[in-house]
């Protein structure tokens, strides 16, 4: 539920300044409504004035910005234009910035690396000659399965510069997932490494690797970066396998990047579905990477002197937005490798202090984790260089917002919040630094997005009503479908309400104009014809005081229809009673109704929650339920689905 009352207000002079407020000045508009309406009614003009405002580099010029002959479902942009991503991101910065830090990187055992620009090109060129000499060709696919290290960001800029196509896989996957998804994508080639460090142990990855290509024969060739310290050992395929820096260190350090149809393929990315295998939304050159360096700079207002980082894997699409953003706008991407919260619960505010952060991303769920520890941690780090949050994965509940925005920002840093997805190339709802934030709110729907908040018959809500979450008009990033199954995507998105993009998110707008995000739309209960979001209940089991976590389902019921279950995770010292359940279930109640009291309150040590840290609520409800659990190749915790199970 909406929370009133505005927390932040910008100030003044900063105002002026903002990239939004220069590109207004350049749509010629007067606001941010204005600039809405206008790209909602001609989105060709809007993404060809960001495309020049981004300042994109191209071989040959476009010769028309938008084609919708195919349907909007099916819209190409800038055709017949030619261009590469690695240009944008690393190749035309070198004469201007050459010196400047491009990748800075922090390991969980405390190592550093920094890469500028100049440094940055050289190793990707020698890379891709590398991968060309090893017999890598445009269009080919290449799996890149590798923790948050500079060599990644080098890796996926030498794929896109010999014109082949890359799949970003979470580096904590078992080696079925890495198979799906290298099986799926017919890739030809693997880049993964030895191992990584998580809270001080070494995890090795070529094996799991190795275990992975035993089901995948399409996988010729096998690049291994040597991560763990010591140089250690690492199963190995003769013929196969080499190591990157053997394949690299002995190539030129010049490469003429491949010209790239801006329609042509870049990334296949994979987000898990409710059922059957995970989907891989196709992106190509003109898509992702521009939609991405768009919303950063609009909704964040990256500029070249900052340094952005986000708690992410490269898997989750957070991660290839914060290489492709960052690089795009000449500003450093900064990556960690590590838990956040090894040796000690102040790691992640150490790394702002040290390396001077002036955008920090998170998701909800890993402020909920650190809250536990106090503001003792936060305090001991000087945080003045950062000048706002970024935010996205799940819903906010008050308590964990407030508290990253007062204790750890001071007050002083707005949270950006943002909601949209691995289709969407990035937001559909956002904020701008240049109007007022309420609690857990969106302020703004990100430029260039037609969306609008709908009932079943595609009719438009306001007043705070719920309703899905759909987009109008076509956008720059939006996936040019799934990997080999268009039929996939026009049911997914398409076939609901006719000429509408459905999301699948519950969302709502209240009086001021302040948008909300109440949940997935397939989560979504219904008890006794009230419709309500699981963040709902999720805020007052978690408002308690005793609760850590806490995830709603609803359940079917002879009377109601729907009943709510809550199942939670308790904080540190509190057992579970009884006496505890009912009073969960009476603060429910005492919230949001009596109508909504939950059936009963179920105590567990965990939830089941992929790498992006999303609670996976289907999940819980389908094995509460007894019913089958769908693709779960994304959990980071799949042994918490036995943790539900057992609690029925």
């Amino acid at each position: 539920m909406p929370w009133a009352g505005v927390i932040w207000r910008p100030a003044p002079e900063p105002v002026p300044r903002a990239r939004i407020t220069a590109f207004m000045r350049k749509a010629g508009v007067a606001d941010l409504e204005a600039l809405q309406e206008r790209a909602a009614a001609d989105p060709a003009w809007f993404w060809g004035l960001v495309e020049r405002d981004l300042g994109i580099h191209w071989y040959e010029p476009y010769t028309q910005v938008l084609d919708t002959s195919r349907g909007e479902p099916w819209a190409q942009w800038f055709l017949g234009g030619r261009m590469n991503v690695a240009a944008d991101c690393v190749d035309k910065h070198v004469p201007v910035r050459p010196d400047q830090p491009a990748v800075i990187w922090e390991g969980e055992e405390g190592v550093t690396r920094a890469w500028t620009y100049r440094e940055l090109q050289a190793e990707s060129n020698r890379l891709a000659n590398g991968l060309r000499r090893l017999g890598l060709h445009k269009g080919d696919r290449v799996g890149i399965f590798l923790p948050m290290i500079p060599e990644t960001v080098a890796a996926i800029m030498a794929v896109a510069k010999v014109g082949a196509i890359f799949t970003p896989i979470f580096s904590g996957y078992a080696a079925p997932a890495v198979a799906t998804r290298l099986a799926d994508a017919g890739a030809k080639f693997l880049i993964t490494a030895d191992g990584f460090y998580r809270r001080g142990k070494p995890v090795g990855m070529k094996a799991v690797a190795d275990e992975a290509l035993a089901q995948v024969p399409s996988v010729e060739k096998v690049v291994v970066v040597r991560r763990l310290q010591g140089g250690g050992s690492a199963p190995w395929t003769e013929g196969r396998d080499h190591w990157y820096h053997e394949v690299s260190q002995t190539e030129s350090t010049v490469f003429d990047t491949e010209p790239m149809g801006a329609e042509d393929p870049l990334m296949i990315i994979y987000t898990s579905g409710t059922t059957g295998k995970p989907k891989g939304a196709l992106h190509v050159h003109c898509s992702f990477p521009m939609k991405a360096a768009q919303d950063m700079a609009h909704l964040f207002d990256v500029g070249e002197a900052d340094r952005l980082m986000w708690f992410s894997d490269l898997g989750w699409m957070m991660g290839p937005w914060m290489i492709f953003g960052t690089l795009m706008l000449g500003a450093a991407c900064f990556l960690y490798d590590g838990a956040p919260d090894y040796p000690g619960p102040d790691r992640l505010w150490s790394l702002v202090e040290r390396h001077k952060l002036t955008h920090l991303g998170v998701s909800p769920t890993l402020i909920r984790a650190l809250m536990p520890h106090g503001s003792e941690p936060v305090e001991r780090h000087d945080l003045s260089s950062l000048r706002m949050f970024g935010s996205t994965g799940e819903p906010w509940n008050p308590a964990p917002y407030l508290w990253l925005f007062e204790t750890v920002g001071r007050s002083r840093c707005p949270i950006i919040n943002y909601s949209g997805g691995t289709e969407i190339s990035g937001g559909i709802l956002g904020c701008v630094p240049i109007r007022a934030l309420k609690v857990a709110s969106f302020n703004c729907v990100v430029p260039g997005m037609a969306a609008d908040v709908v009932n079943e018959a595609g009719e438009p809500l306001r007043g705070g009503e719920v309703g899905e979450l759909v987009i109008r008009r076509p956008w720059v990033g939006m996936t040019r479908g799934f990997w080999q199954d268009p039929k996939r995507y026009e049911e997914t998105y398409w076939s609901r309400i006719p000429g509408l993009w459905v999301h699948g998110d519950w969302a709502s707008v209240d009086a001021d104009g302040f948008w909300y995000i109440h949940g997935r739309s397939d989560d979504t209960l219904k008890v006794a014809g009230k419709r309500v979001g699981p963040a709902e209940v999720e805020s007052a089991l978690v408002a308690h005081g005793t609760v850590a976590e806490a995830a709603a389902i609803g359940v079917p019921h002879p009377v109601k229809g729907e009943a709510v279950v809550g199942f939670v995770v308790l904080r540190p010292g509190v057992d579970p009673s009884e006496e505890l359940r009912q009073a969960l279930c009476d603060r429910v109640a005492a919230d949001l109704g009596k109508a909504l009291r939950p059936e009963t309150v179920k105590f567990v040590t965990g939830l089941p929650k992929t790498r992006n840290a999303k609670i996976m609520r289907r999940v819980i409800r389908a094995v509460y339920l007894g019913q089958p659990a769908g693709d779960i190749t994304a959990l980071e915790n799949p042994d918490m689905v036995q943790a539900i199970a057992e609690a029925r």
